[in-house]
């Protein structure tokens, strides 16, 4: 009976863990907004162990912070953390990269091939107006770039690698629309240009494009967050 109890209450603790970290990264709660669990609670389902256990791995993930007597807060989003973000993913995943290209087998030029297409095809399916077809467009994003790096024989590597993603999909969200119909950049074409020099071996030009693809994300979503910034201190 014991044992049961303990299983059902990690599968309830898995359920708010992933509809918590779901709401959070599609901006649902605000940055230093209060986590109360009674209204956690009833917007979960699910009692306070499991949220309890929920907040704790988001807390592990950066997602949340905790403090004592204060509880849990949402995590904060600030410019500085932006960049250290964008350009610590840049740093890890390129090397990533690099590992991937020295050891990927077929099966990893397959996985890089079919993300592609399927990104491809959400792309054009996608609209700015339409918030579920962007956050599948951000799936499939997510998907190449871990396909991308899913050779690089490192197990933490990859976790880093995630957890780093947590904390640049926060600040992508708000400004996806932007992002994916900005007439500066076509996703499409970055994505395959790194697509083709990965497939080719070419390790200097694969992380130089994934690079610059970084960079210039870094780029539009510090600007887009500056102009947040100051409509906010405005009103």
């Amino acid at each position: 009976m014991g044992k049961a109890l303990s299983k059902s209450t990690r599968s309830r603790g898995e359920q708010a863990y992933s509809l918590l970290r779901h709401e959070i990264i599609r901006g649902a709660f605000a940055p230093e907004q209060p986590l109360r669990l009674a209204q956690l609670q009833e917007r979960c389902g699910v009692g306070f162990s499991p949220l309890r256990e929920a907040l704790t791995r988001l807390a592990a993930e950066g997602l949340v912070t905790s403090e004592a007597m204060r509880g849990f807060r949402v995590a904060p989003l600030s410019l500085d953390d932006l960049r250290d973000t964008m350009e610590t993913r840049t740093f890890v995943e390129t090397e990533a990269l690099r590992r991937s290209i020295e050891r990927g087998d077929d099966d990893w030029e397959g996985r890089i091939v079919s993300s592609l297409h399927a990104l491809g095809r959400q792309n054009e399916r996608s609209h700015p107006d339409d918030a579920d077809s962007l956050a599948a467009l951000e799936d499939r994003h997510r998907d190449f770039h871990v396909a991308l790096i899913s050779a690089s024989g490192s197990r933490r590597l990859e976790q880093i690698i995630d957890n780093l993603y947590l904390g640049s999909v926060r600040y992508r969200m708000p400004s996806l629309s932007n992002l994916s119909s900005n007439p500066a950049r076509d996703l499409m074409i970055e994505h395959g240009a790194i697509s083709d020099a990965a497939l080719g071996r070419d390790a200097p030009l694969a992380v130089e494009l994934l690079t610059a693809h970084y960079c210039l994300t870094a780029e539009l979503l510090i600007q887009a967050h500056s102009d947040r910034l100051g409509r906010a201190a405005k009103g």
